[in-house]
């Protein structure tokens, strides 16, 4: 690198895991030199600085599709030719004040981004910065002085989950209607994300125990000219665990083995697929979710022609929302709920359900005075 005064400034890079790799990387370097295509990493276009991170990434497939996605839609449109070393707080700031004025890039082009999802672009680009301030190829990360929206402006939209009595009354309607009801019942039962259930093998049930073990994951990953795949891989936290189910779920459980028994044999065995489709195969997870729209919406129309009140329209992930509320309502330990749900940890729980844990500040006002006065 050629300083202001003209001498010049060896670059230094460093990161490699063998002495080897090292040497490899400084003959390629010098081969590139000798061509006259060496290129200051300073001065590499942001746009491919961001496939190039992307692409040595290890983390879960779908993971890395969406920050594909992201830098493909909302990043490389406005930084692809920018140096790296030219990205500055203010330029990452004007980005994300477009985003969410305009950054929509589907049917709804012209809107803007919600705030949730302009951070999330933000702790995509901050962790590539990041990545290059560690590579020395930045000295600082601009990305930690820009002003992406609060914790408090990109907060999901407040839920507001089933009652008890309503999630009885949707199931059993979905009894009736015989459709995949025992995989509502089962996602209502243990909190369990779709990708998790979409996932369970027989193997991972015990009938007798009454137990599940939650192991696997499975979800919609979309690469440009690849199409869409459906891959299975870790849970969000890549930690099993156990959940226990009541008689009920086990006995319905135990029918549905039968059930799938009875259409193939491989389909009882413990390496099939529990909720597979016709043909023993992982259900698309997000036609699995419409699929609950369209049932939900055809239960709230027959309920309205009988004159029973019908249960609000809710999404699919709602069920595992309402899984949560109802046992923290009730007093159940939030360590409990939250080895249920697979959280990363008990905060995780409380941050999200505060507003349903039950308020118990007169009792806790009277107590302490009771504990003063020494009545």
């Amino acid at each position: 690198m050629t300083k202001p005064d003209g001498t010049k400034e060896p670059i230094v890079r460093r990161g490699f895991l063998t002495e080897t790799s090292a040497h490899k990387a400084m003959r390629e370097a010098l081969v590139k030199s000798d061509k006259q295509e060496w290129i200051d990493p300073s001065k590499q276009p942001v746009g491919a600085y961001l496939d190039e991170w992307a692409d040595g990434l290890r983390l879960a497939p779908s993971t890395i599709a969406s920050y594909k996605k992201n830098i493909r839609l909302h990043l490389k449109p406005h930084l692809e030719t920018v140096p790296l070393a030219s990205l500055t707080a203010a330029r990452i700031n004007t980005l994300y004040r477009k985003l969410e004025a305009s950054g929509r890039s589907d049917h709804k082009s012209g809107e803007g981004l919600s705030p949730r999802t302009v951070r999330y672009i933000h702790t995509i680009l901050r962790a590539a910065l990041q990545a290059a301030v560690d590579s020395d190829r930045l000295g600082k990360n601009p990305a930690d002085r820009a002003n992406p929206p609060t914790a408090k402006q990109a907060k999901a939209p407040e839920m507001h989950p089933w009652t008890a009595a309503q999630l009885r009354v949707f199931l059993d309607w979905s009894r009736e209607d015989g459709r995949l009801h025992a995989a509502w019942h089962v996602l209502a039962m243990t909190g369990m994300r779709r990708g998790e259930l979409l996932a369970l093998r027989w193997r991972d049930v015990d009938l007798e125990a009454r137990t599940i073990r939650v192991r696997r994951s499975v979800g919609v990953v979309r690469i440009k000219g690849e199409g869409v795949q459906i891959k299975e891989g870790d849970t969000k936290t890549s930690k099993p665990r156990v959940v226990d189910v009541d008689e009920g779920t086990a006995a319905l459980l135990k029918a549905l083995k039968r059930e799938r028994g009875g259409l193939a044999l491989q389909f009882a065995r413990d390496d099939a697929l529990v909720f597979g489709d016709i043909e023993g195969k992982h259900r698309h997870p997000e036609r699995f979710s419409r699929t609950f729209k369209e049932r939900l919406t055809r239960c709230r129309k027959e309920l309205e022609k009988l004159g029973v009140e019908p249960p609000p329209a809710i999404r699919l992930h709602d069920l595992r929302h309402i899984h949560a509320t109802l046992l923290l309502a009730k007093g159940v330990p939030t360590k409990v709920v939250s080895e249920r749900l697979g959280h990363a940890s008990a905060t995780v729980t409380l941050t999200v359900y505060a507003h349903v844990l039950p308020d118990n500040q007169r009792d806790a006002a009277d107590t302490f005075a009771s504990l003063v006065s020494g009545i």
